[in-house]
């Protein structure tokens, strides 16, 4: 058997709605104000994608950024995996609407349901076939249109949602850089904690339940709340642990933007400098599988990210599932 490879993450892009929703405009459409927003969120505008676009729009907006950014083209792509809930239709595949946008007929491609924590599970997937010699070459995108799926009629959730798409080009990396350790998991004794009830097969589309908003986002709050707060810190413990390192390797966290007070949590129980977490929450609300990718791209451009920081990724969300990556950043 020959020798596994290291694999980590080559380029990566991002894309946004150009339509901002501030919390001022919030105020307008349901009983919330911008100080309640922020204090309980940290959210202060989200990006929202215009009528008639779709997840594939973004997610190939991202994905020609990444391959321009890594002087490839389509056909340098072995395999796309596209992490999303939120994607133009049910059949096909969003990573088959992206694969037809960029004319790379023949890649595989297939999508991740693992809601926000979809971008971290589907770098796993790309990290294995990349260390086997199965592939060289892997697109992973995180994409949402949760504007899609949001009520807006409900103020505990609307305040906190918005769309956009990261996406990382994933490949063969020198030895002791790229992604070191994974934590992975979920517990379904959760799954009505953070669901969407109508749109299945268990509970088809109907114009009644459709007038209860049954096709759209329904959380409870505290039960999140709760979940997050523990199994961010600890799978971020988790990954440090396989990797043989502590807190004090850590150059940056890119934990998933859901809520100012969990990232808050997470700092205060791993004892982190708040510098040390980096989250574009306050500009995008929480954008499910595209926060983790859309921050760390931004956190990449803006220089927060540099070659051979130690960075750890996290994100927990319905199902309930949490991941966390460590990786050593290549460029």
């Amino acid at each position: 058997m020959s020798e596994l490879r290291n694999a980590g993450i080559i380029s990566m892009g991002s894309a946004l709605p150009d339509r901002v929703l501030t919390n001022a405009d919030l105020e307008k459409m349901v009983d919330t104000s911008d100080e309640w927003i922020r204090s309980m969120t940290g959210v202060r505008e989200r990006r929202i994608a215009a009528e008639g676009e779709g997840c594939s729009d973004y997610a190939v907006k991202a994905a020609r950024l990444a391959l321009e950014r890594a002087k490839l083209e389509p056909d340098d792509l072995d395999l796309i995996i596209v992490a999303t809930f939120t994607g133009d239709q049910q059949l096909p595949s969003t990573a088959c609407l992206v694969q037809s946008a960029l004319g790379c007929v023949g890649t595989p491609a297939f999508d991740v349901a693992a809601a926000c924590s979809g971008f971290v599970y589907s770098l796993a997937m790309a990290d294995v076939f990349i260390r086997s010699g199965v592939y060289n070459r892997i697109l992973v995108i995180g994409v949402e249109l949760l504007s899609s799926v949001t009520n807006w009629t409900d103020r505990g959730t609307c305040v906190l949602f918005g769309d956009g798409a990261g996406a990382a080009i994933v490949g063969p990396v020198e030895s002791g850089t790229g992604m070191i350790s994974f934590d992975l998991g979920a517990d379904g004794t959760g799954v009505d904690a953070l669901k969407i009830p109508a749109g299945g097969s268990k509970m088809p589309v109907t114009h009644e339940n459709l007038d209860e908003h049954a096709n759209k986002v329904v959380m409870a709050g505290r039960e999140v709340f709760k979940f997050a707060v523990k199994v961010q810190s600890d799978a971020i413990e988790h990954v440090l642990t396989k990797a043989g390192l502590t807190t004090d390797d850590i150059d940056m966290v890119i934990p998933h933007a859901a809520n100012i007070r969990i990232i808050d949590s997470a700092v205060n129980r791993l004892g982190l400098p708040p510098e040390k977490f980096f989250t574009n929450l306050e500009k995008c609300g929480n954008t499910s599988a595209a926060s983790i990718p859309l921050a760390l791209d931004e956190a990449v451009q803006a220089g927060k990210v540099k070659k051979g920081d130690t960075v750890v990724l996290v994100g927990f969300g319905g199902g309930l599932t949490w991941a966390a990556s460590l990786m050593k950043w290549v460029y």
